[in-house]
């Protein structure tokens, strides 16, 4: 009889054991999730202030429509990217081609001068920090998330129920792992 009391609280202990550990796995899950969205919070704000600030770029710079298209189309393809792979990538294309826009605007000195653009200029770069700061939190959260994943005994709570790696939110282009030059 003592033998079965012993049996039935060990197996009670890891029953209590083992739901400790998926519904921690499912709430950092959640919390991934979570930070992703600030994320996107973020890099919408970005896309919302793109357009203004070609449009201000184009009145001092018209004939330098090639790179008011790539902007534009990198701007595009970043919004419509549908995973975190697919954003990296499309966030490192958006980098180069706002670089490429900012380097047409050092030959406008009078642009450099405008309120208009100064005031885009300076919410450009706060946004981008934003990005940095919330990207950074993402990537801290799916660190320990799949971190979770992978220790003993919760690698075989993930693995009976399914849970799989987040993607890190990454810069891949050597280039593009500085900031945005956003002064004048």
């Amino acid at each position: 009889m003592g033998a079965l009391v012993i049996l039935l609280i060990i197996v009670g202990l890891l029953l209590i054991m083992g739901i400790a550990i998926y519904n921690s796995l499912v709430v950092l899950r959640n919390r991934c999730d979570n930070a992703w969205a600030q994320v996107d919070v973020q890099l919408r704000r970005r896309y919302d202030l793109i357009p203004n600030l070609v449009e201000t770029v184009k009145g001092y710079a018209k004939h330098e429509r090639e790179v008011f298209e790539k902007v534009t189309e990198a701007r595009t393809k970043a919004i419509n990217a549908q995973t975190v792979k697919e954003q990296s990538e499309a966030e490192n294309v958006l980098t180069g081609a706002l670089k490429s826009l900012f380097a047409v605007v050092e030959n406008y000195p009078e642009l450099k001068a405008n309120q208009n653009f100064l005031l885009l200029q300076e919410e450009l770069a706060g946004t981008e920090g934003k990005i940095a700061y919330a990207r950074q939190f993402y990537n801290d959260t799916v660190m320990k998330f799949n971190m979770k994943q992978q220790v003993f005994p919760s690698n075989i709570i993930a693995g009976m129920f399914g849970f799989k790696p987040k993607e890190y939110f990454e810069i891949g282009e050597p280039e593009a792992r500085g900031p945005v030059k956003v002064s004048f």
